[in-house]
């Protein structure tokens, strides 16, 4: 699977959004070395605390699902935002555990398209060693 087609599965991801409050619609596809797709978006709750993201939704599914680092491709984020969406700051944590730290992450909405990784988006990473 090309990373364009992984773009389509996280903006079709990004139409289960839930987002009465913000109205800021996020979908995200992880992309696994066996060819599986899983799929997530924003999840928001009156308690904001209690809202989960789209990237975090797709990589907690994987993860629950037995998936590992070493067995994730690349992961997708798209919005419906005026601006390339980039994963908050919880989000850029998790992420930083949870995928290798080279792992691709393409972020997009519907103007601009973005590659990266977790090395990028978080230089200096806290993680499991400095505890």
């Amino acid at each position: 699977m090309t990373h364009q087609e992984l773009v389509e599965k996280a903006f079709e991801a990004m139409k289960n959004a839930y987002a009465p409050y913000s109205n800021y619609h996020v979908g995200a596809a992880l992309l696994t070395k066996d060819g599986t797709v899983y799929k997530g978006a924003n999840i928001e709750n009156a308690s904001y605390g209690a809202t989960n993201c789209g990237e975090r939704t797709a990589v907690f599914a994987a993860y629950a699902n037995g998936v590992r680092q070493k067995d994730i491709e690349a992961l997708a984020i798209v919005s419906d935002g005026e601006k390339l969406a980039a994963p908050c700051g919880i989000c850029r944590q998790v992420l930083s555990e949870l995928l290798l730290p080279d792992t691709p992450i393409i972020l997009c909405n519907h103007r601009e398209y973005k590659e990266t990784n977790i090395q990028e988006l978080l230089p200096m990473m806290f993680g499991p060693e400095d505890l």
